[in-house]
Parts: C-alpha cells; sequence; structure tokens
C-alpha cells in the first residue's frame, strides 16, 4: 500500500504540469484578452501592458516561468483585472469560505443520504422506504439554482429568520441556507445509491449466513452489509467533495458569501489567465488528492483490494 501511495503522488506531479500546460494553452488559444475586454486600447498602451505581465514573450517562455513561479514560490502571480490584488490573495479571501460552508454541506449530504439509503434499504417496500424514496426524489428535482431563490423568499423575505447573503464566520445563521442548497441534490444522489447498494448487498450469501447463525439485525448490517455496501458510495463521494469545496457558482451569487466559485466564473469572463490558472491547479491537486483518499479507503473496507 505505501509502494502504491508513493507512486500515486510521483504521477500526480506530471499530472499537474499536463494540467497546468493545456490551461495555459487553451486559454491563450481563445480569442481577446484580459485588456481588451471592455474598449479598445491603444496599441502602445496594449503593448506596455503586455510587457508588463510578460505576455509579449513566447508561449514557450511564459509557461516555464509560470511553472517557475509556482513550482518553486508557490507564485500565482498578480491578476490582470484587479490591479491592486494577486492571484494567491484572491485564493486566500475566498477558499476559506468555501470550504467552510462546503465540508458541513458534506457532512450533512453523507450523514443525512447515507441514513436515508440504510432506512429504505432494510424496511424496503414498507413506508419507511417509500418516505425515503420520496425525500431523495424531491430533494433530486430541487438543484441549487432553484432552491436557493426559494430559501431566500422564505426564510429572509417572507419569515425574516435568516440573513439572505452576506458571511460571517462567528454567526452560524449565515451558513444555514447555503448548506441547505448545496447540500440537498447531493445528498438525494448519495441515499439513492446507498439503497441500490444496500439492496443487492443483503440479498448476498454471507448475510444469509450471519442470520441464520442468529446474529442481532442491528449487527448484521454494521458488520457484513454496510462496508461493502458503502464501497459504490465512496466512488461518488471523491469528485462530490472536490466540487462541494471549490466552490458552487450558483451558491456564491444568491447568498453572496464571497467565496471562489465566482470568482472563477469572473476570471473566465474577464480573461482573467491568472486567476483561472490558481483556481483550476487548486481544483486539480485537490481532485487528485481526494481520489487517493478514496482509494485508501477503499482498501480499509474491503482487504480482498490490494494495489
Amino acid at each position: 500500500m505505501l509502494t502504491y501511495i508513493v507512486r500515486r503522488l510521483i504521477i500526480a506531479i506530471p499530472t499537474l504540469l499536463i494540467l497546468v500546460v493545456l490551461s495555459f494553452t487553451l486559454m491563450h488559444a481563445a480569442p481577446g484578452g484580459p485588456f481588451t475586454a471592455d474598449r479598445e486600447v491603444p496599441p502602445e498602451i496594449l503593448a506596455n501592458l503586455e510587457a508588463r505581465y510578460g505576455l509579449d514573450q513566447p508561449f514557450v517562455v511564459q509557461v516555464f516561468v509560470y511553472l517557475k513561479n509556482v513550482v518553486l514560490h508557490f507564485d500565482f502571480g498578480p491578476s490582470f483585472v484587479y490591479k491592486d490584488r494577486t492571484v494567491n490573495e484572491i485564493i486566500a479571501n475566498g477558499f476559506p469560505i468555501t470550504l467552510t460552508y462546503g465540508a458541513i454541506a458534506f457532512a450533512v449530504a453523507v450523514f443525512f443520504g447515507v441514513a436515508l439509503g440504510v432506512a429504505a434499504a432494510t424496511h424496503h417496500n414498507r413506508w419507511i422506504d417509500y418516505f425515503a424514496v420520496g425525500i431523495a426524489i424531491g430533494a433530486q428535482v430541487l438543484p441549487n439554482f432553484v432552491l436557493a431563490p426559494i430559501l431566500v423568499l422564505v426564510f429572509t423575505l417572507m419569515l425574516g429568520w435568516l440573513p439572505g447573503g452576506g458571511w460571517e464566520y462567528d454567526q452560524p445563521r449565515y451558513i444555514i441556507m447555503p448548506v441547505i442548497a448545496l447540500a440537498t441534490s447531493f445528498l438525494a444522489s448519495i441515499a439513492r445509491i446507498t439503497r441500490s447498494s444496500m439492496l443487492e448487498v443483503l440479498n448476498a450469501q454471507h448475510v444469509r449466513t450471519a442470520r441464520a447463525k442468529g446474529l442481532p439485525s442491528h449487527r448484521v448490517i454494521l458488520s457484513h452489509v454496510l462496508k461493502p455496501a458503502l464501497l459504490p458510495v465512496l466512488s461518488y463521494l471523491g469528485p462530490t467533495f472536490v466540487t462541494m469545496i471549490t466552490g458552487s457558482v450558483v451558491i456564491d451569487m444568491f447568498f453572496s458569501t464571497g467565496g471562489i466559485g465566482l470568482s472563477l466564473v469572473n476570471a473566465a469572463l474577464n480573461r482573467d489567465y491568472s486567476v483561472m490558472m490558481g483556481i483550476t491547479i487548486l481544483i486539480g491537486a485537490l481532485t487528485i488528492g481526494f481520489n487517493l483518499l478514496i482509494d485508501i479507503l477503499y482498501a480499509w473496507i474491503d482487504p480482498k483490494i490490494r494495489y
């Protein structure tokens, strides 16, 4: 297992480098630039701006300089649009907010999703099963871009219980609606996957044998059913966690949280190459890291798996 982890970490380095080069190539291949989006800039001023940010250099030189700054100094450079801010500052301001509500939403989605799935599978074709499936279907048809304005309309405008936007770390009431809006659809998917996997495992031979030996139902579920049933759920949780903690444009837009989701979209619209590259590298690194963590959990849950 240790050899496998080291091998994966070694492979992650060229993977990230390829990601950077491909992203750099695609962004620079697009027409337009960060200094010509709003109005026409005189050629001499445009030349000075490009020289200031090194955009007048050959493409290979630009890629090499960028990689050197990122690898050696962890410096993503200045923003092309926000002249007084660097990419590191933009990420440092937005990512902790996104990580906070994203991690809480992930925990809520996993806990209630797995609980609903287990309850539905262990009470198959009973009212609990129908109730859990109904909740999952209802949550699935309410994506965050639909649920977010509904939450603001009900809990802010009609009832006045919760603030409709903004962010304060020491005020939990600012977190409630973003967490609900972000977690709901993922909760539904986790519940459906858990229910399907549980029903399949419940009919396995080793579960029938455990029940034939007279083991209590709760022990059969915890010791013989839950672990193998969670393997498909883990496959879904890896990319889901990265998606939730790296920002949701809808959540940031409706609740004005200040996360990095909206920063990425604004950077794409404004051709702010450096901000796009910084957030892209962050998402890529998190994806590789959490996929490795999921593989390790796989081996812990199912000892038959060997890497």
